[in-house]
């Protein structure tokens, strides 16, 4: 039985019982009745609970004294510790040497916790009131650990350089700022351009805090989180940090707008929002999350989960502010002169998504993946019906008078500027419009020559949704403007009017990237188109002028003899009808230089040349007195049309 011996110390319980065999052993032991051996098994029984006896009380003093040296311990431990807490100084502050000092100690109360709460010893007050006290210590340390870290991630942050904006322009609110004027704007120029946006920028890394101070958070956090404190290190971390974003996006100019401040906004300051708003996002994304992203893992690298969660919890709260953004544009009206911005949001957006997905990988970052994927489908419908919108914005575009001097109307630049933008998105909105093509994707493509029949052998191709819808935006273009040439009262104007639109649009497609859409057989087609009005403008302005020039009629009556009275008569209308002319028509525009000279040597070509042939073979039937312009005068004042300055012919006819 010697092997029973327990060698753990006995509780009260234990002592009891064995009080309680002894006296039966010792009760037994006098009754006389018993036999030898049953005497001798009696006594070997008595000895064994004696042996116990002797141990329990040998091990209660091996116990008093392990307490006595924990108490000194902790005594120790917490003199040195609760030193910090009489001045109240930073600990840092006064050095690593004391900082690692503290920390050992520190370690020390947390270990000591642990023997006390595994040891073998016999529980009762003195024990407890240990284990209280080591507690309490405990706690006292990480309240101040935790305000060592947050004093260490506050004061050793570092400054985002300028240098690192480098995404942004020298100027956010310029007047060429990239939008497309409205329809009503008729002195729209070539101003629709694409911001010079990046879509491949690197990802970089700036140092938020110093890096010496790195390895001393490191130390905090661990041990936090091994004396069970890691959620108090965990959320002074994402507080401090927080902060840090907060005013990342203020210095990106990023501001706290909510959707209805968003809807309620004019164009040109939300375009200015939205032009920031693009910056912002790669510069945050690529820069200062990734620069966030890899301070989390340094600090938490031996806790990998609790790195993910306490950079999603410090940065979800501002990536959701800049994607609430998206999603108050996503819902606006859908106008098109928003589509290039919303393509813009909607192109960035998807570029960063593959980054953004790679920081928030896991469950704490799931609510921030899903909002990107919602924000990035709800731009993208915006982006496909402002698109589909702006179609019946040109169809519905009605003019009650008639655009001034014949020029290029506005609707034309805004149009055939809105496509030459758009072919930078052509990939985008292929994707984007699949499902809205028009009826028919694959398109016979005849030499378009007018004169010419069309090919037998049809040549086939497919047209991809964006090219089908620029076709379909031209055809309403043209109609819409044949529409607005009919206001002239003047129908030499109205060719005139024609020639100059059809020509620009000719020439955007020729000379950009619309030509790859479009075609040239669209080219050659539009050609055709502007020189037939040019040749209609001819016909209407200077047929019955130039009929004045013709000798059918002259004759005097009964014999064949020229009438000077007639000639006479025929020539003061000439001057007349070519100065009403000139005075109009220096009123005209046609604003390219070379369309503009090419009709004009092509108008004092016929007229030129049909005044002189009239004037040499009439000149014995003229008087000097009766020729108001040489050839010359007229040919000089020809070169005075379509300037858009109305200007009027000053000289006497005397008859």
């Amino acid at each position: 039985m010697g092997d029973c011996v327990p060698s753990a110390p006995l509780m009260e319980e234990e002592e009891n019982l064995i009080a309680a065999a002894q006296n039966i052993v010792k009760a037994l032991g006098s009754n006389r009745t018993l036999t030898d051996d049953a005497r001798k098994i009696l006594a070997d029984l008595g000895s064994q609970l004696s042996s116990i006896t002797r141990v329990s009380e040998t091990q209660d003093e091996g116990d008093e004294e392990q307490l006595i040296e924990m108490e000194e311990e902790l005594n120790l431990v917490q003199g040195k510790v609760m030193n910090w807490e009489v001045g109240k100084s930073m600990i840092w502050d006064c050095g690593q040497e004391e900082a690692y000092e503290y920390l050992r100690y520190v370690d020390q109360v947390r270990k000591l916790i642990e023997r006390l709460e595994s040891s073998d010893l016999v529980k009762g007050s003195k024990e407890d009131e240990l284990l209280l006290r080591a507690h309490d210590l405990l706690q006292t340390a990480m309240n101040r650990l935790e305000e060592e870290f947050t004093h260490l991630l506050v004061h050793n942050r570092q400054p985002f350089e300028p240098e690192h904006m480098s995404f942004r322009s020298s100027e956010d609110d310029t007047l060429d700022d990239g939008s497309i004027v409205s329809f009503g704007d008729d002195s729209i120029e070539d101003v629709v351009q694409r911001d010079s946006m990046s879509r491949s920028s690197e990802e970089y890394i700036i140092e938020l805090v110093h890096p010496d101070v790195i390895p001393d958070l490191r130390c905090i956090a661990n041990l936090m989180f091994d004396s069970n404190y890691g959620r108090e290190c965990s959320q002074a971390f994402i507080n401090v940090r927080k902060d840090g974003l907060d005013d990342c996006l203020f210095i990106l100019e990023v501001e706290k707008l909510s959707i209805e401040d968003v809807l309620k906004m004019e164009w040109s300051s939300l375009n200015s929002k939205i032009r920031r708003w693009l910056r912002a996002m790669k510069i945050f994304v690529r820069i200062y999350l990734a620069s966030e992203k890899w301070l989390s893992d340094q600090i938490f690298s031996e806790l990998e989960a609790v790195s993910s969660v306490c950079f999603a919890e410090a940065s979800k709260a501002s990536i959701l502010q800049l994607l609430n953004f998206g999603e108050a544009i996503a819902i606006g009206p859908h106008q098109p002169e928003k589509l290039i911005r919303i393509l813009d949001m909607y192109e960035v957006l998807a570029d960063l998504i593959p980054d953004i997905d790679a920081m928030y990988s896991d469950e704490a970052g799931l609510c921030v993946r899903t909002e990107c994927q919602d924000i990035l489908r709800s731009l993208g419908d915006c982006a496909k019906a402002t698109f589909l919108e702006f179609e019946n914005a040109v169809a519905s575009s009605i003019s009650v008078n008639p655009f001034p001097g014949g020029g290029i109307h506005h609707l034309t630049r805004y149009v055939m500027n809105y496509m030459k933008t758009l072919i930078d998105y052509s990939k985008t909105l292929d994707e984007l419009l699949k499902g809205h093509e028009k009826e028919d994707s694959v398109a016979i493509l005849p030499d378009m020559t007018p004169d010419k029949e069309e090919d037998s052998t049809d040549r086939r191709c497919y047209i991809s949704p964006l090219a089908q819808h620029f076709r379909s935006f031209t055809s309403i273009l043209e109609c819409n403007l044949e529409d607005k040439s009919r206001l002239y009262k003047d129908e030499s104007l109205g060719h005139l009017f024609l020639m100059n639109n059809i020509h620009y649009m000719a020439e955007k497609v020729k000379n950009s990237n619309l030509r790859t859409i479009l075609g040239d057989g669209w080219i050659r087609k539009h050609n055709w188109k502007f020189q037939h009005h040019a040749m209609s403008y001819e016909r209407t302005t200077w047929s019955s002028i130039l009929s004045l020039l013709r000798d059918e009629g002259l004759q005097n009556p009964g014999s064949n003899s020229i009438s000077r009275t007639l000639l006479k008569e025929r020539l003061y209308n000439f001057y007349l009808a070519f100065e009403d002319v000139y005075k109009s028509q220096t009123g005209w525009s046609i604003p390219d230089s070379q369309l503009r000279e090419d009709l004009r040597i092509s108008t004092s070509l016929k007229v030129i040349q049909a005044y002189r042939t009239f004037v040499g073979r009439h000149i014995n039937h003229i008087s000097d007195k009766h020729i108001k312009y040489t050839a010359d005068d007229l040919e000089n004042f020809l070169l005075d049309l379509f300037e858009g300055s109305p200007r009027s012919l000053h000289g006497s006819h005397r008859k």
